[in-house]
């Protein structure tokens, strides 16, 4: 019996492995078209004959999506990146639900391929988009478990840009987290996420070519310790807020919100990237990980196990990252394990019960006996500088909700009375077009006691309507 399962596992992982050959190769010969105004020139990618496409569709109520549709997700392993951006523009749709939505699974219209190659004026030597001698290496930015990012300069155009430099093993083939992240951002066009400019395909790595930004919302905040400007907060919060929205539109789920995966231009540009454990419509399966989300933005309800989850699991990691940016240290820093995590969250907002969170009980990891009881308190008691800016802990205490059908959603969030003091033309953008557009939208001087100051002076006051519409 022992010879017989040992022979049935061996069989299934040589499937598995040829399997993922097989993707590999695929993948290998697929064809990008990459349109890009910034580079001014067509970028070749070398994939394959198949085109991988993000979906336009708009997110449904839940009530209304059928059950055999709703999308099932599976987790890979996790992976480090700076770096993405998008490809079909779909207006925003400004809606006041305010509950979670779960995903169905859609078919998108497919574009047949099209191989466009780089015309250069000079000789057939010349650098070109698609090509690996097209870039120049110049630093290292950092490395994860299965790429190392450089920082890079193109020859075709003299652009700094980011290199994200994906080993590829021979048995292995390609991994799946690279094949996901570049099909999604190929479809994704948005000014809050980072731009795919270029993908090279040989047979010892796969390159992603993306818009270099110079560093990350972990970096700036290390910068400015002790929490940052009132007026930078709600700009970057802003900005994240209308990222997600997009992606969640197109029925994407981002599934590693943290500081470190949100680069911020010279100009303060927030940009969401990092898409290695993004998912989005896939074929129904019947499981869902539980293993997304670094420990200190993952939700309580993952923590217990739950693996029916979905745009909920973001706005839980936003609305850490929205108080950290405010308090200037992480909120909810576990030390140890999940356990010791889970403890951090209930001290603040009290340990579930049925009542206050129907069907916890049936979580795998959730065992009443385990847990200290607490009782909930009011977010400025864990985090006292919530209350230093008008209607910050109300937004706060919407988005960080234990039962995750109560969370906030992005485009409900957007509407929050918090950002009512920004013009209201910030609404009206594009999807493409930067809030640094706007007038009277900047960045403000990061100082050591603007969180105590803001109350008595908020510029946007003085020459912003307070309503947005």
């Amino acid at each position: 019996m022992c010879d017989m399962i040992d022979s049935q596992s061996a069989e299934k992982i040589s499937r598995m492995k040829k399997l993922r050959r097989t993707l590999s190769e695929s993948f290998g010969r697929i064809a990008l078209k990459k349109e890009d105004s910034s580079f001014d020139e067509i970028c070749v990618t070398k994939m394959s004959t198949r085109n991988c496409q993000g979906m336009d569709s708009v997110i449904k109520p839940l009530d209304t999506i059928p059950e055999d549709k709703k999308i099932r997700v599976q987790r890979t392993q996790s992976s480090f990146d700076p770096f993405e951006k998008p490809a079909n523009q779909v207006k925003r749709v400004h809606s006041e639900n305010n509950a979670c939505i779960n995903f169905k699974t859609s078919s998108a219209g497919k574009e047949s391929p099209k191989v466009r190659r780089h015309s250069s004026p000079s000789s057939p030597t010349s650098p070109k988009f698609g090509k690996a001698d097209s870039y120049e290496k110049l630093e290292k930015l950092g490395e994860g478990s299965y790429a190392t990012v450089y920082k890079g300069k193109s020859k075709v155009n003299g652009k700094l840009v980011a290199l994200k430099v994906i080993r590829l093993q021979e048995e292995e083939g390609t991994p799946f987290t690279a094949i996901r992240e570049a099909s999604l951002l190929k479809g994704l066009k948005h000014a809050n996420i980072v731009l795919l400019h270029d993908i090279i395909h040989t047979k010892e790595t796969l390159t992603l070519v993306f818009e270099y930004v110079h560093t990350d919302l972990c970096q700036y905040m290390d910068k400015h310790p002790g929490g940052l400007h009132p007026e930078n907060v709600k700009l970057f919060l802003f900005q994240l807020l209308r990222g997600l929205s997009y992606i969640h539109q197109r029925y994407i789920l981002h599934r590693d919100l943290k500081p470190q995966n949100l680069l911020i231009s010279d100009t303060g540009e927030l940009k969401l990237a990092d898409f290695g454990l993004a998912r989005a419509k896939s074929v129904p399966s019947h499981t869902y990980s539980n293993e997304v989300v670094t420990l200190w933005y993952r939700p309580p309800d993952v923590l217990l196990g739950s693996t029916e989850y979905s745009t909920c699991l973001d706005m839980w990691g936003v609305g850490c990252i929205f108080v950290e940016m405010i308090q200037g240290v992480a909120a909810f820093p576990g030390m140890k394990d999940i356990q010791d995590q889970l403890e951090r969250i209930f001290l603040v907002l009290g340990t579930p019960n049925e009542d206050t969170w129907p069907g916890v009980h049936s979580l795998p990891h959730f065992k009443p006996e385990r847990f200290t009881q607490y009782s909930p308190k009011n977010l400025r008691q864990a985090w006292n500088k919530l209350s230093y800016v008008n209607h910050a802990e109300d937004l706060a205490s919407k988005l960080l909700q234990c039962f995750p059908k109560n969370r906030l959603s992005a485009q409900a969030a957007l509407s929050h009375e918090y950002f009512s003091d920004l013009p209201p033309r910030l609404w009206e953008l594009t999807d493409m077009s930067s809030i640094f557009t706007v007038p009277n939208v900047r960045l403000q001087p990061e100082t050591g006691e603007s969180m105590r100051a803001f109350g008595k002076n908020n510029s946007y006051g003085k020459s912003v309507s307070n309503s947005k519409h």
